[in-house]
C-alpha cells in the first residue's frame, strides 16, 4: 500500500493481468493511455493515481 510520501489512490481496481492500460476514464477528460506493468502486487498510475491491485493467483502471464 502507499506509504506516507505517496499520493493516496483515487480509485482501487482489482485486475487479473500484470499489464494494464490506463487512460484515466471519463473519455476526453481522462489522460493519455499508458501501459502499466504490475511487478509485485500493485501499481499506481502516475497520471490519475488509480491503484491497480493484482488478484491473488492471477497474472502469471510470463512477461507477455
Amino acid at each position: 500500500m502507499p506509504d506516507g510520501n505517496a499520493p493516496m489512490p483515487t480509485e482501487i481496481l482489482h485486475v487479473n493481468e500484470r499489464t494494464i492500460a490506463c487512460d484515466g476514464g471519463d473519455g476526453a477528460l481522462g489522460h493519455p493511455r499508458v501501459f502499466l506493468r504490475i511487478v509485485g502486487s500493485e501499481v499506481m498510475c502516475p497520471y490519475c493515481s488509480r491503484l491497480y491491485v493484482l488478484n491473488p493467483g492471477a497474472g502469471d502471464d510470463h512477461g507477455h
